[in-house]
């Protein structure tokens, strides 16, 4: 069986995508308080806990095929949000002074989690071959990304003002490097 430390160290390890895009969200926002930064950790958590599901499911079923795709579903999910992110940072005004909004739509948390949340379908598949306790590892893994997004936001909020559109558009280009780090993972550039 899969010890707790082991299943804690998978469940920092997968919420770390969702750590880094959290920054960003925070950082956009105009000072977001704990209620947004609840919002934000439960779509990551959702996604991150619903996942794995998934890819139990698809693992018993058909878990050779999701894996050769996976990678460029994550990867091409987190292009587009990271890209329109860091635009966006810098398309319109050229006020630094412009409001931000105060909350993110809930297309655009979905969009984001389920692109950080793609390689917790594989590492669904792969549980379902193992013998752990899955449970509670899905648990774990749904409360600390829950967590780190939480604490994410928050971290964003602060670095946001002091880094303006600068932090916004690192925050987009962090989740083209994260979409880019998944296919390198993958061998596909070597």
């Amino acid at each position: 069986m899969m010890t707790l430390s082991t299943s804690l160290a998978l469940a920092f390890s997968l919420s770390a995508d969702a750590f880094a895009a959290s920054l960003g969200k925070g950082a956009s926002l105009h000072r977001p308080g704990m209620r947004e930064a609840a919002r934000i950790g439960a779509y990551f958590g959702i996604f991150e806990l619903a996942t794995p599901l998934v890819g139990l499911a698809l693992g018993w079923s058909i878990g050779s095929y999701i894996q050769a795709v996976d990678h460029w579903i994550a990867f091409s999910l987190l292009l587009v949000v990271g890209g329109r992110m860091s635009y966006l940072a810098w398309a319109g005004s050229v006020d630094d002074d412009a409001p931000k909004p105060s909350r993110h739509s809930a297309l655009a948390l979905i969009a984001t989690a389920m692109a950080t949340s793609v390689d917790a379908t594989a590492v669904g598949v792969t549980l379902g071959f193992m013998n752990v306790h899955i449970p509670m590892t899905i648990a774990l893994i749904g409360a600390v990304t829950f967590a780190m997004a939480f604490g994410g936001v928050l971290i964003g909020r602060a670095a946001g003002p002091l880094l303006g559109r600068w932090a916004e558009f690192v925050g987009g280009v962090g989740l083209i490097a994260i979409g880019v780090k998944v296919l390198f993972e993958h061998g596909v550039f070597g």
